[in-house]
């Protein structure tokens, strides 16, 4: 058990598999109070019974339900926004359907979040808010990441200026930008494919490691980020990707 996070209480969604959840894992583990929270009930009871961390069942595209989350927990010192989706295909292949489901998950759902909990953070005399942004976007573009690339480009712009307006009030806001991380997401992804094994070797193909990165290859990122060890720093986009912006 370490003590880089002793004393402070984080709040992470997405917290029942892949990043989320070896966050939430990573965060208790350095000492912290962890609320840890996603849609899927049934995943998350996989966190049942860890030491520092209690799971909640959230919808984060509720606004109600994400207020009344707010009203329970409390105030945070530190927030992990993690929810997400991942569509592929190109500008052509998006449906409206599609590019306001990315848009709702991956953007708006951020912005709900802080909103229902910087109140607090603020009075409380700050914190630190994480966002889960990606290399796709406005740092690379990627083929195929049409609407992902889009919304993860909006996260960083989202970051950046809630790091602008609340940086003399103790509040900082980093996005952690992942390279292509071999998640139960991604595994979902690759096994829709017509040739899962094919698919998997064009994921690694493109990591010029020659591999994808693990969930745990993230928490060290996160954990400095909600740590008092990064207290200077905010507005900033943490790449890990495995050298795929080299």
């Amino acid at each position: 058990m370490g003590t880089r996070l002793a004393g402070k209480t984080a709040f992470v969604t997405a917290a029942a598999q892949g990043i989320g959840q070896a966050v939430a894992l990573a965060f208790a583990r350095e000492g912290a109070q962890v609320w840890a929270t996603d849609i899927n009930g049934d995943k998350l009871k996989a966190l049942d019974g860890t030491p520092g961390i209690r799971t909640r069942v959230l919808d984060v595209l509720d606004d109600a339900k994400v207020a009344a989350m707010a009203a329970e927990a409390g105030t945070p010192n530190i927030l992990f926004n993690c929810a997400g989706f991942v569509h592929n295909g190109t500008i052509l292949d998006c449906t409206d359907e599609q590019w306001r489901f990315a848009f709702d998950l991956n953007v708006r759902s951020q912005f709900v979040v802080i909103r229902s909990f910087l109140p607090g953070m603020l009075a409380n005399g700050g914190g630190s808010i994480i966002n889960v942004a990606s290399v796709a976007g406005s740092i690379k573009g990627i083929v195929n990441r049409f609407v992902y690339g889009a919304t993860k480009a909006a996260v960083i712009g989202l970051t950046k200026s809630v790091a602008a307006d609340y940086v003399r009030q103790g509040i900082r806001c980093n996005a952690l930008c992942p390279g292509t991380v071999d998640t139960p997401s991604l595994g979902d992804r690759i096994n829709a494919n017509p040739d899962p094994v094919q698919a998997r070797k064009d994921f690694i193909a493109r990591q010029p490691m020659g591999r994808l990165a693990t969930a745990d290859e993230m928490t060290g990122a996160a954990v400095y980020l909600a740590s008092d060890e990064s207290a200077f720093m905010t507005g900033q986009t943490v790449i890990v990707d495995g050298g795929i912006t080299i």
